[in-house]
């Protein structure tokens, strides 16, 4: 049989909008079937159920009407009685279809402008399929492409398969691209939306500086250097931690490259953003002082549970470390995920001075004693009345000045005082309402039962409804400032570890879960808390 040029030009059709917008050749196929389906409809009637059928090897057309078999007809247009039924198919039972052959037609004006619209659409909807499938997947990548067109500060982006947008914020400031220019950017997320798949690309985003010195640096690309973590500041300034698995190749020399050509071609690209390479350590003391380079650090003081750190400098580094507007300060503790606080030696120097005094006057009034004992105690590192209760004696009695006899009545006179503090939270626990059964979870002292009773938890009960960030507080971070927000027992130097043991045996207590249970909860928590410091 031959076929006839239209037929022809169907196929051609077809494998021509395939190749152009990428798309499956049946996908193509389908949408003109569809769209002859809706004609046909037009013509035999909406409630008649049209099926076409293109060949795909000859290009051929063939129209059917799908009829219900059933005993009685009630609408001719979709039902057909059985006895007719039969005639054609004598295996047809009630509730079957019957295929209908239906004579070729002509498209009108109107039914092929609709047609077009059908096709025009399902090949959109497919190329958006195709897209999204495409993108999704480069998540994480650098892509190249030509600037289209800029709308309200938003570059949209041709990506030769795709379009994507850089929004204004995600741009590096006073950044300017015209129609044609060619652009680099990060591909952060791609979602599905009702106009199409949406790509979001940054150039502001940290991994942006990281892939772009994976294409520069040889080593991090063969992942023998890796880079630990980027903290930017668009435009102007940016850190980077690094860290070879190769002792014998220094990390940050390779980023730098010969006379500095690998550093210069990313700065160059980021629009003369200046770029401190430190090397990444293990110890968070060692990594924060390289943080804060070019300032230089004469000791640092840490509090891993609540991930603060101090840093004394001398007084003419202060504003070296800091950095215009607090630069430094606030890309370091991005970069190392630990909130900074900066002292100079001298404010070191009056705020132990002041501790010092607070914890003598404590003593001299808590012991009883003269002025000279309580500095004793102070300078020899005692911090607070429980330290010098229950100590070996022997220490106390080491100190210069003291002998047994004197470090005996300090003990006992420490003890009386906490003894009495402990009677006077008892009662005022007591007055609050507080349950005795609260003493018994493991940790749990009187005094922040007193605490507890103030926010109104004062019962098994109540404490099990607890979350750690509830005793311990929590913190938010967000452009590069860390707000704190205090816990009920912040001032117990109560641990989120001990906090979740304590939580975990009143849910036992009260019968919400099993020993087991709470044992796997905490492991859980532990393994979170372990990865997550392993990925930051």
């Amino acid at each position: 049989m031959a076929v006839s040029a239209n037929r022809l030009e169907l196929l051609q059709i077809a494998d021509a909008v395939a190749r152009e917008k990428v798309i499956d050749r049946q996908i193509v196929i389908a949408a003109m079937e569809d769209a002859i389906q809706k004609a046909a409809r037009s013509r035999y009637g909406s409630e008649t159920d049209v099926r076409a059928e293109i060949n795909p090897k000859t290009g051929e057309i063939r129209l059917q009407r799908l009829l219900q078999v059933v005993d009685q007809v009630e609408n001719p247009a979709t039902e057909i009685a059985l006895e007719l039924a039969t005639d054609q198919n004598p295996a047809a039972r009630v509730g079957d279809y019957i295929a209908e052959p239906l004579p070729p037609m002509d498209f009108g004006r109107i039914a092929a402008q609709s047609a077009k619209q059908v096709i025009v659409q399902k090949v959109r909807e497919a190329e958006r399929d195709r897209q999204y499938e495409e993108y999704k997947d480069r998540i994480g990548e650098i892509v190249n492409g030509q600037v289209k067109r800029v709308e309200y500060g938003n570059v949209i982006v041709d990506l030769g398969r795709g379009e994507g947008i850089i929004r204004r914020d995600e741009l590096i400031p006073r950044e300017v691209f015209r129609y044609g220019d060619r652009i680099r950017s990060y591909v952060y997320d791609v979602r599905r939306e009702q106009r199409g798949p949406q790509i979001f690309l940054s150039r502001t985003h940290p991994q942006f500086m990281a892939k772009l010195f994976a294409q520069e640096v040889p080593e991090i690309y063969d992942g023998v250097i890796e880079v630990k973590a980027v903290a930017r500041d668009p435009g102007s300034r940016a850190k980077m931690a690094v860290i070879s698995r190769d002792s014998s190749i220094d990390p940050v020399g390779a980023c730098v490259g010969m006379r500095g050509s690998r550093v210069q071609a990313v700065v160059n690209e980021l629009q003369g953003e200046k770029i401190d390479i430190i090397p990444w350590s293990t110890d968070q003391a060692t990594f924060i002082v390289n943080a804060l380079q070019p300032a230089e650090v004469a000791k640092v003081v840490l509090d891993e549970d609540a991930e603060r750190i101090e840093v004394v400098v001398p007084d003419d580094q202060l504003s070296l470390a800091i950095g215009r507007r607090g630069q430094n300060v606030r890309l370091a503790s991005q970069l190392t995920g630990w909130d900074i606080d900066i002292l100079t030696e001298q404010e070191e120097s009056e705020r132990r001075q002041k501790e010092f005094q607070e914890r003598s006057a404590l003593f001299n009034e808590a012991l009883d004693a003269d002025e000279v004992v309580g500095q004793l105690l102070a300078s020899e590192g005692f911090a607070s009345l429980e330290e010098i209760a229950f100590v070996d004696s022997e220490e106390l009695a080491s100190i210069e000045g003291f002998d047994e006899e004197t470090a005996a009545e300090l003990q006992q006179r420490a003890r009386d005082f906490l003894e009495k503090l402990e009677a006077e939270h008892d009662a005022e626990r007591q007055k609050l309402g507080v349950s005795d059964e609260l003493r018994e979870l493991p940790g749990m002292t009187t005094a922040m039962l007193v605490e507890l009773g103030k926010d109104g938890v004062k019962t098994m009960e109540d404490f099990a409804g607890s979350v750690p960030d509830d005793l311990v507080g929590w913190a938010e971070r967000g452009e590069g400032e860390t707000k704190r927000h205090p816990g009920l027992l912040d001032k117990f130097g109560v641990t989120r570890a001990d906090a979740e043991a304590m939580i975990m045996a009143a849910r036992v207590r009260v019968g919400w879960i099993t020993e087991e249970e709470a044992a796997q909860e905490i492991a859980e928590e532990a393994a979170e808390e372990v990865n997550e410091e392993s990925e930051s």
